[in-house]
């Protein structure tokens, strides 16, 4: 047998071995599926031939990329793997766009800008129709959906007013972007999909480039990535697609769970392999998520099984509000702990929502038990890196408007908002960009804004030309320099503050050298900045998981996370089922997001719900969640025996002291 199928229990190595054509993989949680994709990546290379650079795999976080190539590189003992692409979907679109973006009329030195610049620009654009720019994060919200979905502005479904205003900032923010030579993160997807359905040359190159493509969390992808995924295999229908239905909880953000379907009908040949062989938790825990799972509709039907025993029955926590719920959760932590001789990292805390945090955080900092909270403020987030990257970005593509605005006063060069302004109008009458409008002739400003802004712009020539001709890390340290940017930071905050940021631009700096360090890294300032550009996308990068400490986390963010021991906090109606969710599609994925929740665990699983909860200000009674009745009683070992009655619940004081004694003994 291949080595690349060894160890392999039977579907796995049927979804490996099956090299031609579609293949559907059912991958419940915890069975492996990282483990199906990387061996069939190399099954293919060593056991048939396949070269790498013909190979793709795409996922949706840097993170699982990284571990993914990491695998296979291992697997094939150092041979060489140049030209294999594992990269998210959003990095296999750039690289698309790299190749062959001016077919679409822009120019090959474009520029992709972040969320917020990107919620600035349709901000300004609702300023020019003199609309509701407190709307603009609604509208731009409206734009992605549309452009995820596939739409053109003509053909964008209208269902609200909202909507029928989105429509009309669409086409003006697609001419604005276009007009600075730039792309949004959904344009990554969308742009390139139209290229492959325009261009037959676009079409032929890139489906000669990719005659084997896997997907990961397959059940994740949106419309506009599976008629992108789609457009690569109208040729060659090798396509791996691994994932799960029950895992589909990110309707929010354009997942479209209908994909499932959509590859069944548009692959007849599909062959569909079920994993259910579940190598993470206990059979109770599994019994547990089965069971509730089974209140959904199926398009295809699967059952979780382990070997690894019954182990624990499922804890049921009732509290009395949420800093008794915080109480008992963290002394059961410290017990647990106690008794096991384990370790912080063991443990996560899990909700429904980012403000259920706050207690939890409390009662943790009271018993000094470190942690850490996922999702936090982005390192790209930063003010010191969008900055920097601003300058970057101008360097590569001048007529970058949300880069030129950002770089342009900052450190301060005596540039108003009335002369931007001026500056403004001026390009918007000639469509042109900002930069270009600095040098016509007729741009009326007095004589010192006027100076300072063609001093910029010829020192941005200046830059951008050194640039081209040199190493980038050094012209970008002394960029820097140039600009006075650590005095800058040091006139602006306090030492310490500005010690940290400059920190973070060191980091900075540091990862951009590693990147081009890699067999496969960038070859100039414009490829490392798209690369840069999408790495923060769906990703979890600046968490270090190697730290000795308790996971905080939305249910949400803990997706594709184990832990040996799960607390899931707040089960009741209107948290979990948010109260938004109405429908009964809105239900369905509430219970997914609950079955992501409870198949995190190992070997212990808690569950907490609050007799009284303050909201709004008014405190509340809410019901348990209708999520908890579906889960098999006898699995189910709520405190003191079964169902508490007002005032049974372990008080505060009384669980400290039963720690304490046990801490005695």
């Amino acid at each position: 047998m291949s080595a690349s199928l060894a160890d392999l229990n039977g579907p796995q190595r049927d979804a490996v071995a099956r090299v031609h054509g579609p293949v559907l993989v059912l991958a419940g949680a915890g069975s492996g599926k990282t483990r199906v994709i990387t061996r069939k990546i190399v099954h293919l290379i060593e056991d048939h031939g396949v070269e790498p650079r013909h190979i793709a795999a795409v996922t949706f976080t840097n993170k699982a990329a990284r571990e993914m190539k990491g695998r296979v590189q291992k697997s094939l003992e150092g041979r060489s793997v140049r030209g294999l692409t594992i990269s998210t979907f959003h990095r296999l679109g750039l690289e698309i766009l790299r190749r062959d973006i001016t077919q679409l009329g822009y120019r090959e030195n474009f520029s992709v800008i972040d969320p917020g610049d990107s919620l600035s620009m349709v901000r300004n654009l609702l300023r020019e129709m003199q609309g509701p720019s407190d709307l603009a994060e609604s509208i731009q919200a409206r734009i992605s959906r549309a452009k995820n979905d596939g739409h053109e502005p003509e053909d964008m479904p209208l269902q609200d007013r909202l909507d029928e205003l989105a429509q009309s900032i669409y086409r003006p923010y697609q001419r604005a972007l276009k007009a600075c030579n730039s792309v949004d993160l959904d344009d990554l997807i969308l742009l390139p999909t139209q290229l492959l359905s325009s261009s037959s040359e676009a079409q032929e190159r890139w489906q000669e480039r990719i005659r084997y493509l896997l997907v990961d969390e397959y059940q994740d992808s949106n419309g506009a990535q599976y008629r992108l995924l789609r457009s690569l295999l109208r040729k060659r229908q090798n396509l791996t697609a691994v994932g799960d239905d029950d895992q589909s909880i990110y309707s929010w953000r354009g997942a479209a769970a209908d994909n499932l379907q959509r590859l069944a009908q548009d692959f007849p040949d599909l062959k569909v392999i079920k994993l259910e062989q579940n190598y993470r938790s206990t059979g109770r825990i599994l019994h547990a998520a089965n069971h509730l799972i089974a209140h959904n509709p199926h398009l295809f039907e699967k059952k979780l099984w382990s070997s690894l025993g019954d182990g624990e029955r499922i804890q049921v926590i009732v509290a009395n509000d949420e800093a008794d719920e915080a109480e008992q959760v963290v002394n059961a932590i410290l017990r647990d702990r106690f008794q096991r001789q384990g370790e912080y990292r063991d443990y996560a805390i899990l909700y429904r929502s980012n403000h259920q945090s706050r207690p939890f955080e409390t009662a943790l900092r009271n018993a000094r038990i470190p942690y850490q909270i996922s999702g936090g403020l982005s390192f790209f987030e930063r003010s010191e890196i969008r900055d920097f990257l601003a300058y970057c970005r101008l360097l590569v593509n001048p007529d970058d408007d949300a880069a030129f605005l950002r770089a342009v006063n900052t450190p301060r060069r005596g540039i108003g908002s009335a002369t931007l302004e001026t500056l403004g109008e001026l390009a918007k009458a000639r469509q042109i960009s900002l930069f270009a409008a600095v040098w016509e002739e007729d741009l009326t400003l007095a004589e010192r804004p006027l100076l300072a802004l063609r001093s910029f712009a010829d020192w941005l020539n200046r830059t951008s030309e050194a640039c081209a001709k040199s190493e980038i890390l050094p012209t970008l340290r002394d960029l820097l320099e140039e600009i006075g940017y650590r005095q800058y930071l040091e006139n602006e905050g306090d030492e310490r503050e500005a010690r940290r940021k400059w920190e973070n631009l060191e980091e900075l700096l540091a990862w951009m050298a590693r990147l081009q360090e890699q067999e496969d890294g960038p070859e100039n300032l414009a490829e490392l900045l798209n690369r840069l550009s999408v790495i923060h996308i769906l990703e979890r990068d600046d968490e270090d998981e190697d730290r000795d400490v308790l996971r905080l986390s939305t249910l949400h963010g803990a997706k594709g996370l184990e832990f040996s021991r799960v607390f899931l906090v707040g089960i009741e109606e209107e948290l979990l089922p948010h109260r938004n969710s109405e429908s009964p599609a809105q239900i369905e994925e509430e219970r997914r997001l609950f079955y992501v929740g409870v198949t995190r665990a190992r070997h212990k699983l808690a569950l907490s719900y609050c007799r009284r909860r303050k909201r709004y200000g008014e405190m509340l009674s809410p019901e348990p969640s209708r999520f908890l009745q579906e889960l098999p009683k006898d699995l189910l070992d709520w405190q003191g025996g079964s169902q508490r009655e007002e005032g049974e619940d372990l008080t505060a004081d009384a669980a400290c002291a039963r720690l304490r004694a046990l801490l005695d003994d």
